[in-house]
């Protein structure tokens, strides 16, 4: 997971390695986690999507004792490095990583209190956003939080250089790549019965969106 503004890299997982790292963890974990205290419920499930290295889970899962922490990827990698990680914690609140591939639309849980996905949209396809908000509105209940984290492009305001040059970078990586346009994940989010609630500043040139099934 790249902080754009910082490090203009997409994190790739390395196989072979079980426990793996991403440098932006560390520098993002806590400006997330305080935003988090204001947008999660005290008890319930969250649901993360492309928990990559399995880092944020164990944080905030020791950050937020009274929460149950999902994690989930597509990356058999990323599953073994999250497992590495939760065994390491020991934190009860951490549970098993199960697989969840967001374009063929087959999630592994029906329920969630929360939603957290942080630096997933740039680094795969367009189609997989589009799952997420579907999903999303499936497994959401009323009023619960899908917050998403990253860097994103907006119509009305500039866009930060590095933020440009790391698009640029994923671009020529993988066309399907790309930062995305907040305008297309509203629209995403209002065909899914959600709506955005807020837009939060964050390090590094990232935003927190958050959105609110309705």
């Amino acid at each position: 997971m790249s902080d754009a503004g910082s490090d203009p890299k997409p994190f790739e997982l390395t196989d072979g390695a079980a426990k793996q790292y991403a440098p932006a963890t560390e520098r993002n974990s806590e400006p997330i986690a305080s935003v988090l205290r204001t947008i999660l419920p005290e008890r319930g499930v969250v649901l993360e999507i492309a928990s990559g290295t399995g880092e944020h889970a164990v944080h905030f899962a020791r950050a937020f004792p009274a929460l149950e922490w999902q994690p989930t990827d597509v990356s058999d990698a990323a599953l073994a490095s999250i497992a590495a990680w939760r065994a390491e914690s020991g934190l009860a609140n951490v549970r098993e990583p199960l697989p969840l591939d967001l374009i063929d639309g087959s999630w592994p849980v029906d329920h969630a209190d929360a939603i957290f996905c942080a630096n997933m949209a740039h680094i795969a396809p367009w189609e997989a956003t589009v799952g997420l908000f579907a999903g999303a509105g499936e497994v959401l209940a009323d009023g619960a939080p899908l917050a998403i984290y990253g860097p994103f492009i907006e119509r009305d305001r500039p866009t930060a250089p590095s933020n440009l040059a790391f698009d640029a970078n994923l671009k020529a990586r993988n066309a399907s790549w790309g930062l995305r346009e907040i305008a297309r994940l509203d629209e995403l989010a209002s065909a899914n019965g959600l709506t955005r609630a807020s837009r939060i500043e964050m390090p590094a040139n990232n935003l927190m969106l958050v959105y609110r099934r309705q």
